[in-house]
């Protein structure tokens, strides 16, 4: 699960970065509004971390121009601008969330987990495909009942797929999900990472499949 922090004071887009990618997010991090723009032009998230007080270009004026683009990224505003009339402008830009600094962690990643699920179109926090589980509050697999042990690269490409399940997954789109712009992965990384993952899924009801030259399909079977 990919994830784009756009803020410029560099302590806390550090700070937050090292924090989610703890909590096993992939996380590309910018400091100003135009580098927002491109890397928003090359990659696909999750969700973005906005700020509305950059330099170059300020957050409101890029939140515009992304729904304007037709992106349909969820977009949480994170500011010190708490009024009412700020709240109102940012989710009338397009936000699809509005948090005022200083904040939680439990509750920024509470809100990340229900932005990314309402992009989903997932009511329910469980998903379920076979015999395979996964709980999108803590973020753990379970496989016949059993919490699925996963690295963090495994566990982003399984849960990438399980977002996706039966549909065809590119693996462009899968290594994009999984390795941030910054990391230059070899390109047969994404390949091992799901033959790992097969590995632990043996025994169960799910399968990844290969469909040659279009990507992979999680599927139950």
């Amino acid at each position: 699960m990919r994830l784009l922090i756009v803020e410029d004071n560099h302590d806390l887009a550090t700070w937050l970065a090292r924090a989610l990618t703890q909590a096993q997010y992939s996380v590309d991090t910018v400091h100003d509004g135009e580098e927002a723009e491109d890397f928003l032009a090359v990659a696909d998230y999750a969700a973005v971390i906005l700020d509305l007080s950059l330099p170059k270009l300020d957050g409101m004026t890029l939140l515009k121009r992304i729904r304007r683009a037709g992106r349909k990224v969820p977009v949480l505003i994170l500011t010190a601008n708490a009024s009412l009339e700020g709240r109102v402008a940012g989710l009338d830009s397009g936000a699809d969330d509005y948090l005022a600094k200083p904040f939680e962690l439990p509750e920024l990643e509470a809100r990340l987990r229900a932005l990314i699920r309402r992009g989903h179109d997932l009511a329910n926090p469980e998903i379920a495909l076979g015999d395979l589980t996964l709980d999108t509050v803590t973020r753990q697999f379970s496989l016949k009942g059993e919490i699925l042990s996963l690295t963090p690269r495994e566990h982003s490409v399984l849960e990438f797929l399980m977002l996706k399940a039966g549909s065809t997954v590119s693996k462009a789109a899968l290594s994009q999900s999984v390795f941030g712009l910054d990391a230059e992965p070899d390109p047969s990384a994404i390949e091992i990472y799901v033959h790992r993952v097969r590995r632990k899924l043996e025994g169960g009801a799910v399968q990844i499949a290969t469909l040659r030259g279009l990507g992979y399909m999680l599927r139950a079977g």
